[in-house]
């Protein structure tokens, strides 16, 4: 409930002071839910996570009251004075994981569990990113541009050398930023929707993994055994995520690289769509364990899918939609 109290104060305040107030919220509900397992990895992400929010609330603040002191304005959408709008786009790069302020992200998630990391990678990015929206037309176009091809370029090298599955969900994570931050100045609804589509493939996701208790890329050979159709559409959802083009993942990037070409930033868009094949290399490599490796292993294994295992409704909703979206979009488009 804190969680949601959070996010709506900070999506629907106007002042800077009540946007604040939902982002600490926001982070004191998470922290326990961070901590939960009792486990020192646990507790150390939970540390590292408050240092990082919480420095990053102090700039935000002392954003808004610079900002305050030059203009008298508190409305979040005035952010007009220039050091301003770069301690905000420091503060919510901090908040959100952006290069070069990403260090904290895969170190946390990889500390927290499955649904608590869901958590971290969807809901929690909401209020920074509605605050990116809103001050779009104040922020420096040279910096964003930046900092988001160095999130698209980060998120796929560092994630080509990870075991891990919720590391490489996380450097996922990075470079989708990437992506969402570059359009930001041109089109925010485009920002929007990417990542709405963004959270639904990445709930799919991780709702699948903890149904099947991958935690790692071994664990993801043996994943065919438990529940042979869920990881099926767990590649495809993967896929899906790298944005392969029948699949939904692929709309947001043609949109994207339609936009900056509009906007006669050609050299843009070839080089953020280059750096997404790395990304679709480590999105193979996990489709590639998930269905087609068979890893040296007793008979014990092959027998895992005689047990007595339902898959919920909403999993196999959510990887329904994270696929097959893309036919539909002609009917988003008419309704925006």
């Amino acid at each position: 409930m804190s969680l949601l109290l959070g996010t709506t104060i900070t999506i629907s305040s106007n002042h800077w002071m009540m946007a604040w107030t939902g982002l600490e919220i926001n982070t004191l509900a998470i922290i326990p839910l961070i901590s939960k397992s009792h486990h020192p990895r646990a507790i150390e992400a939970a540390t590292k996570y408050f240092l990082t929010q919480a420095a990053a609330s102090a700039l935000l603040l002392f954003s808004s009251m610079t900002n305050a002191w030059f203009t008298g304005q508190w409305d979040i959408t005035q952010l007009t004075h220039p050091t301003s709008c770069l301690l905000l786009t420091t503060a919510v790069s901090i908040k959100l994981g952006l290069t070069p302020f990403h260090f904290w992200f895969p170190e946390v998630l990889q500390g927290s569990s499955m649904t608590t990391g869901l958590l971290l990678a969807t809901l929690m990015k909401f209020p920074p990113t509605a605050l990116l929206v809103l001050t779009s037309p104040s922020l420096n176009p040279t910096l964003l541009t930046t900092m988001a091809i160095a999130s698209a370029a980060l998120g796929g090298w560092m994630g080509l050398n990870q075991t891990q599955v919720r590391k490489i969900l996380a450097f996922s994570s990075i470079s989708h930023l990437g992506w969402m931050t570059i359009i930001l100045l041109y089109n925010p609804k485009l920002t929007l929707l990417t990542f709405y589509l963004y959270c639904l493939m990445t709930s799919a996701i991780f709702l699948a993994l903890n149904t099947t208790k991958i935690t790692n890329l071994a664990t993801m050979m043996t994943a065919w055994t438990k529940i042979p159709p869920l990881a099926a559409t767990l590649m495809l959802a993967l896929l899906s995520l790298a944005g392969l083009p029948p699949l939904t993942g692929f709309l947001p990037k043609w949109l994207i690289i339609q936009e900056l070409t509009k906007q006669e930033m050609t050299p843009v868009a070839t080089t953020i769509a280059l750096l997404s094949l790395l990304g679709l290399f480590f999105y193979l490599r996990l489709a590639y364990c998930a269905t087609i490796t068979l890893p040296p292993n007793s008979s014990n294994h092959m027998k895992q899918w005689q047990t007595n295992k339902s898959v919920r409704i909403p999993i196999t909703t959510l990887i329904f939609l994270s696929i097959m979206l893309l036919p539909l979009s002609p009917m988003i488009f008419a309704t925006t």
